[in-house]
């Protein structure tokens, strides 16, 4: 003979089981949420723009998350550096008036941008003036504040 039991035991069990779940979904999307909020993150560069003139486009990556600008800059001794410099997405700098044909190899540019705190030719753009005055922001706000 099979012993019976109670109603209310069974549904514990699966109420324990539901918030289990509810508890596991709930860790998973934190996690997630945390991957992209370091995604974002600004400390790995200076709080203050750089301004880097006569810089020559050698590449432009119309890709997502970030586009990104390869260009050479001559320093302070004449020697050539090659930095790259993110931007924001496709569709973010779609909607301020950049296209995928903004920037062409051989385009002579001045770059404002966050720079690396480590050094490395790498930065977070800032603006682009282009050789005939054309102002390209990065961001809605005009490229004046720090992307936070």
């Amino acid at each position: 003979m099979t012993p019976m039991i109670p109603r209310n035991i069974l549904n514990f069990g699966r109420m324990k089981s539901k918030s289990l779940t509810s508890s596991a979904l709930l860790v998973g999307l934190l996690i997630a949420c945390g991957s992209a909020l370091a995604h974002h993150g600004t400390a790995a560069y200076e709080n203050k723009s750089t301004e880097l003139k006569q810089a020559t486009v050698t590449k432009f990556l119309w890709s997502n998350p970030h586009s990104l600008i390869d260009f050479d800059v001559k320093d302070a001794k004449g020697n050539v550096a090659h930095w790259v410099c993110e931007t924001a997405s496709p569709e973010a700098l779609t909607l301020i008036g950049w296209s995928k044909t903004s920037l062409q190899p051989g385009d002579v540019i001045t770059v404002y941008l966050y720079a690396a705190k480590t050094g490395n030719p790498v930065g977070r753009l800032n603006k682009i003036v282009l050789a005939d005055g054309t102002v390209l922001n990065d961001t809605v706000l005009g490229g004046d504040r720090h992307p936070n």
